[in-house]
């Protein structure tokens, strides 16, 4: 099956995104109509474009080409890296980073696009019923996705539901409530799910579009990042400069007063048990298959952001996080810290991390030194560890499988979503509505089984167990882009940031209450007037 990048190529021309290539391209929110209904939206063929079109706006500058993943990933307590490089998101000044407006212009450009899809599609007849609801189910999917993104990077976000048109000619659109932006996503993810067709439909379309499970798997995770938002309890965190366990009070996310959490988990983990139970998703059995480019659009990488080498649909993914790096050595990676969270015989570490590796300029390294037994020598070969900064690096094979290594910019794939988290999110789920039940150990041990990880401690109390979980998706998720946001919908980032203070590498973890919420980019502020003032502190 064809990708969805072997179409989406095709349509950079004419939508005129050929500008993507420029990393620091003038701020633009792009709330417009990108095709002209009267030139377009006549059939099948223009539809399937229109759609396209909104899925290219991922391809960009303004989102996974950097900056969605640079604003995101290299913000945790799990994180490190040369200090050239996190120097500016990586240590809480996110203003200092070129792309720090780019994901609400992504997003808002995704939302724009979607809106006219919406409107036009719905008028075409000269189309296969099944093709057009999966074409609106896609747009309502990813505009509920967008701003997804948007009310937890921003918070409460304006709500444009329409095109900018005659009609509709307002630019201005106040800040809507954060609970009023999460009522406008589980309605379109609802819309989405009606829609789309499931996995291996015939009509489903090619890899790399969202299906139905995808549509239900997200309905899932909005209801579990609201009612985790608004929990209160504790939690604890494996961290600090000790790496040791500490207890943490969490704070209930702003916005989120008053909800049912209880009532929100309940249908996190109803709708998560939907996508286990359909059968049409599994985990791969290899760990390390799981990253390999055979292993890509598997049933476990429910959604994965595509790409194709030789082509503008590249991204420098590879280059950032692999050991060896047009760099010499990339320039990220986890903590020691985090790395002495996993069990000796996880297959997280021991196939998911480089410990063998020879840098650009011809070092051998092996990775940590206090295993040196294991692989200073490995095939005859001797590497070396000095235990400085240069050596004592995690780096992940998730972004390393690429048709070409040696290049900036790979065909490396994103994950988005994956079958694991669904397990545990109903893990989660079940855990707060009615303890540690045995289905909720099922889901969770089903993700530590595949990892070779012995099964989690039995009898654990619902706040242990809540506590593991968190653990157990920072250990399987390491440096895909969650682990920030699953601090974040616990009420507990600031605490476990400052813990740390000074991080590895001597990477600033310190944090203030303005780390919350991203700073508003200056052209919407500019523009918009029914917006007042930027989030608190910036």
């Amino acid at each position: 099956m064809k990708a969805i990048s072997t179409y989406i190529i095709a349509l950079a021309g004419l939508m005129g995104v050929a500008s993507m290539s420029s990393c620091k391209k003038a701020l633009e929110e792009k709330p417009y109509s990108f095709y002209s209904p009267e030139n377009f939206y006549r059939n099948e063929s223009d539809a399937k474009a229109a759609i396209n079109g909104v899925y290219n706006e991922l391809y960009t500058y303004d989102l996974y080409l950097q900056p969605f993943w640079n604003m995101t990933i290299l913000d945790d307590d799990h994180v490190s890296g040369a200090d050239w490089f996190l120097g500016t998101t990586g240590a809480g000044n996110p203003q200092a980073y070129f792309g720090w407006d780019r994901p609400w212009v992504g997003c808002y450009a995704i939302i724009a696009r979607a809106n006219t899809v919406l409107e036009n599609v719905v008028n075409i007849t000269n189309i296969d019923p099944d093709i057009k609801n999966r074409i609106l189910g896609e747009a309502y999917f990813l505009r509920g996705w967008a701003y997804f993104q948007l009310v937890q990077l921003y918070g409460g976000v304006p709500l444009r539901l329409k095109s900018l048109s005659a009609e509709n000619p307002e630019t201005s659109v106040p800040r809507a409530t954060v609970k009023a932006t999460y009522d406008v996503i589980i309605s379109d993810f609802k819309a989405a799910e009606s829609m789309l067709l499931p996995l291996g439909h015939a009509k489903a379309g090619e890899a790399g579009r969202v299906n139905q499970g995808v549509a239900k798997a997200f309905l899932a995770k909005t209801y579990l990042t609201m009612a985790s938002g608004a929990s209160t309890g504790n939690v604890t965190v494996r961290g600090g400069t000790d790496n040791g366990y500490y207890t943490y009070a969490k704070d209930v996310v702003k916005g989120l007063e008053g909800l049912d959490a209880k009532a929100y988990y309940t249908l996190a983990r109803d709708k998560a048990n939907e996508v286990i139970t359909s059968g049409l998703y599994s985990l791969t059995t290899s760990w390390k298959d799981l990253w390999s480019i055979a292993g890509r659009n598997s049933k476990e990488q429910m959604w994965e952001l595509q790409s194709l080498a030789g082509t503008a649909f590249v991204n420098n993914l590879c280059a950032y996080f692999s050991a060896r790096s047009t760099f010499g050595q990339g320039a990220v990676w986890t903590t020691n810290n985090h790395y002495n969270d996993y069990e000796d015989a996880d297959k997280r570490v021991l196939e998911g991390v480089f410990h063998n590796y020879q840098t650009l300029q011809g070092t051998y390294i092996f990775y940590p030194s206090w295993q040196a037994a294991q692989y200073k020598v490995v095939n005859g070969i001797t590497y070396n560890n000095t235990g400085s900064t240069t050596a004592e690096r995690a780096y992940v094979i998730k972004y390393s499988s690429v048709a070409d290594p040696n290049v900036a910019n790979s065909d490396a794939f994103y994950p988005l979503l994956r079958y694991s988290e669904v397990l545990l999110m109903y893990a989660e789920a079940e855990n707060e509505v009615n303890g540690a039940t045995l289905a909720a150990y099922n889901a969770l041990n089903a993700v530590r089984g595949r990892a070779n990880a012995t099964n989690a401690p039995a009898n654990m109390t619902p706040e242990q167990f809540r506590s593991f979980v968190l653990a157990e998706r920072a250990r399987e998720f390491n440096l895909e882009g969650i682990r920030r946001f699953d601090l974040m919908r616990w009420g507990i980032y600031l605490q476990v940031m400052n813990k740390i203070s000074s991080g590895q590498n001597n990477i600033s973890k310190v944090r203030s209450l303005k780390n919350l919420l991203l700073p508003l980019p200056l052209n919407e502020l500019n523009s918009n007037t029914a917006i007042k003032g930027n989030n608190p502190g910036w």
